[in-house]
């Protein structure tokens, strides 16, 4: 889960100003250290810091490099503690080969313990270190059969030979000492995307850094390699030899990432929700047929019909929307469906027929886990299709269809305005798989309306930004928060709960509210705040009970209720009103004040919002 950035140009551009830039915009995918390798008279010159992008910033500041081809990294540690001597760049042999590592190789003990027999020594505990050593031994020895000067096959040969001793998963990035206008690129199971520009060449985990140098993208494959020079790109792949690259244009600015307003990012994508909730409406209501309409499904509707079983498979906050979409699909279409942690299905062997259909859930697309158990479903048999964000990511490409989100990058690592887009679209296939079946028109319309409502009423819901504020004041030196919900709300209470732990490290819990009876309510004391979700439906006289509950055993309650309920000011402590929407809306609403409550609480108890510890952005390893 580390970021990778590359560049080689002919002048144009200083090598250090393109990747500091680069890891600055990647510091969401890691930020234990940073480490920058720049070709500069004759050497490969390597600056690395544990700390934030800017600690290597100021590093460069005070001992400047200066070269037009460099590599650059920033990582979240794996293998290997946070040191400087374990951050990455890693050199090879005696200098001759300088590498950048984003994945795990797990064979790297054995590899390690082959390379020292060699006479090989390593500096690091890293598996990184390994890759670097093994493309210089076998570098060594391609240049010892051949008996004309090294050049690029060479380089290239190298690089594949030591890729065949890997086991794990890999995004490279490799720079030679002697070859000072070359960068081989190569990925397996950790996404890179190559930019092209003008004479010049760009390298990058994600197409983030890219935008604003150039808008023409190339998205590498699995066992796919890239020679790199500033005129020129070769792609190589293991199982097919040179190949031609598809170029796609990138349609993302640099404003899409900048702060603007905002202090954090987090703020800033918790307020871009009724924006990115209407992004993912655009285009996908018909009022005449009263119903939703997708471009990008690929599957037939005689085949959408005979589906009897689906499976959402996810991770984290992206499980949580998918939680949300069983309710709403088993509601609104009457078909069964099961969501299942990616990381546990890509294990198992569920019983899944021919009539069974698998979305993968996913904000980044690259997620291992959920990469891995779409491939198995794929190779089952089954339709899997994906709901995901990043346009040209790894499971957006691979999967026989899906629905993009539209929500713009997600910077933040706790992930706020993926989670409503997710539910938005989950709430569109519902309702498409609805019409085909059990709903009328008049309740397809009527389902249209009121999803067309909802950018305005979570506008209407931000204003409560300071309200929570306060009642974050109150509580935020707490050590544990339970989160109550039922129904729709239900997934709502988990999310709240994994946005507070994310963020603030309080532990915190959700539980269906009949559950609290059978055991979390002997957590309950007044130290101990439960906060419930409680907006007007079906089961509002169930959670009231549950609710007043904790209150005679004198635990404080948070409530989230709506702006016309006159019964629950009496009761709870502290409550933050909502407007009243349908309930199948509710987590829509519901979850942006604690969305809230978890930043502000953060932010008080001192915590870095955007980049809490031990986490990054993307999972790109298991």
């Amino acid at each position: 889960m580390c970021g990778i950035v590359g560049y080689v140009g002919q002048g144009q551009r200083s090598a250090v100003d393109v990747l500091i830039e680069g890891l600055h915009r990647l510091e969401y995918r890691g930020y234990d250290s940073a480490g920058l390798g720049v070709h500069e008279n004759g050497f490969i010159s390597i600056r690395k810091k544990v700390g934030r992008v800017a600690e290597l910033e100021r590093l460069v500041g005070e001992q400047p490099v200066r070269g037009t081809v460099g590599i650059g990294h920033t990582r979240w540690a794996t293998h290997g503690g946070i040191s400087d001597v374990n951050s990455h760049p890693h050199v090879g042999g005696d200098g001759a080969v300088v590498v950048v590592h984003n994945g795990v190789i797990e064979n790297y003990s054995t590899l390690r313990e082959r390379l020292q027999a060699l006479g090989y020594h390593f500096k690091s505990t890293t598996d990184t270190e390994v890759i670097a050593h093994l493309v210089a031994h076998h570098l060594d020895e391609q240049s010892r059969l051949i008996t004309h000067p090294v050049d690029n096959d060479t380089l290239l040969a190298a690089v594949q030979h030591a890729l065949k001793s890997l086991k794990g998963t890999f995004g490279l990035g490799v720079l030679f000492r002697d070859h000072p206008n070359l960068l081989i690129a190569a990925r397996f199971g950790s996404p890179l995307v190559v930019g092209v520009g003008k004479n010049e060449h760009f390298l990058a985990s994600d197409a983030s850094p890219l935008a604003g140098y150039t808008d023409q993208v190339v998205y590498l494959s699995d066992h796919e390699l890239a020679l790199l020079t500033p005129g020129s790109m070769e792609l190589i792949h293991r199982d097919y030899g040179r190949t031609a690259p598809s170029i796609t244009v990138l349609d993302q600015s640099t404003g899409d990432s900048d702060l603007g307003i905002y202090p954090h990012y987090m703020l800033k994508e918790i307020y871009e929700q009724p924006t990115t909730i209407e992004n993912a409406l655009r285009g996908r209501l018909d009022e005449e047929a009263a119903t939703s309409v997708f471009g990008g499904l690929n599957v037939d509707v005689q085949d959408l019909r005979r589906v009897d079983r689906i499976v959402l498979t996810a991770c984290g906050t992206s499980w949580h929307a998918g939680l949300v979409g069983e309710y709403l699909i088993e509601e609104l279409a009457r078909i069964p469906v099961e969501v299942e942690y990616a990381s546990e299905f890509r294990y198992r062997n569920p019983p899944l027929t021919d009539r069974t259909m698998v979305f993968a859930i996913t904000q980044s697309g690259e997620t291992a886990d959920t990469l891995a158990a779409m491939r198995e479903s794929q190779r089952m048999g089954h339709p899997t299709l994906a709901i995901c964000n990043v346009v040209g990511s790894t499971i957006a490409r691979e999967a026989d269809g899906g629905i993009y989100l539209h929500a713009g990058p997600e910077v933040g690592v706790a992930s706020t305005k993926a989670f409503t887009s997710q539910v938005t679209v989950l709430m569109l296939l519902a309702l498409y798989l609805g019409r085909m079946r059990h709903i009328s028109h008049n309740a397809g319309g009527k389902i249209i309306s009121q999803l067309r409502k909802i950018p305005e009423i979570i506008q209407q819901t931000l204003r409560c930004d300071e309200q929570v504020r306060m009642i974050a004041e109150k509580y935020h030196k707490i050590s544990n928060c339970l989160y109550m919900g039922r129904g729709y709300n239900f997934p709502v209470a988990l999310e709240g709960a994994l946005k507070l732990k994310e963020i603030s490290y309080v532990h915190a819990e959700g539980y269906p509210a009949a559950e609290m009876k059978h055991g979390p309510i002997a957590l309950v004391d007044e130290a101990t705040p439960s906060v419930f979700i409680i907006p007007h439906g079906t089961m509002y006289p169930k959670v009231m009970s549950n609710l007043e509950e904790v209150k005679a055993r004198r635990g404080p309650v948070i409530a989230i209720a709506c702006e016309d309920d006159d019964r629950i000011a009496q009761i709870a402590d502290d409550v933050i009103y909502i407007p009243n929407v349908e309930e199948y809306l509710q987590p829509l609403v519901t979850v942006v004040p604690l969305q809230l409550l978890a930043y502000h609480i953060a932010l008080l108890r001192g915590c870095n919002v955007d980049r809490p510890r031990n986490l990054a952005k993307s999972v790109t390893v298991e």
